[in-house]
């Protein structure tokens, strides 16, 4: 269970924490699903849902956690509706959109071939800077499926981009 947090006091409006978290959480959301359109859309769907549980979700240890797990809840859903309604060979992730430098978009490209499994873990320890207690909560994971996930995602990226070098 999620607890009260330093980092967004009780008494915030939603308004100040819509501002301060909905770019990083389309953002974490594009790289852990590959689609910054359906991610801007389970942005979007994660930020009314949290609005209308604002009295609930504030008091979380994480409320941007949270918005980005119902978020990433909300994309794989989507993923899997699509699925059922294209035929297989219409079966793939849209490309995500280009990294603004050659190294961006290599790491990028890298991370997409990861398992998603591996990737929210990455997404959620690097970009949102979550600890790994609070990747383990937003992710219903244990502490060491964490660490471990972690661990293997991180060399697999490693090598891949050693070997685009």
């Amino acid at each position: 269970m999620l607890t009260r947090s330093r980092a967004t006091p009780s008494h915030l409006p939603f308004e100040q924490f819509y501002r301060d978290h909905v770019d990083r959480i389309h953002r974490a959301l594009a790289l852990a699903v590959g689609d910054p359109a359906v991610a801007r859309e389970a942005t979007d769907e994660a930020m009314a849902r949290a609005y209308a549980r604002w009295d609930r979700v504030r008091r979380l240890d994480n409320p941007g956690g949270w918005v980005f797990r119902v978020g990433l809840n909300w994309a794989t859903s989507w993923w899997r509706k699509v699925r059922r309604e294209r035929p297989p060979a219409e079966d793939r992730h849209p490309a995500a959109a280009a990294a603004p430098d050659p190294a961006g978009l290599a790491a990028r490209s890298a991370l997409e071939l990861l398992p998603l499994s591996r990737r929210t873990v990455i997404v959620c320890r690097v970009l949102l800077d979550l600890s790994t207690a609070e990747t383990a909560a937003v992710l219903d994971l244990t502490e060491g499926t964490v660490r471990s996930r972690l661990s293997r995602g991180l060399a697999e990226l490693r090598a891949a981009l050693a070997e685009e070098e």
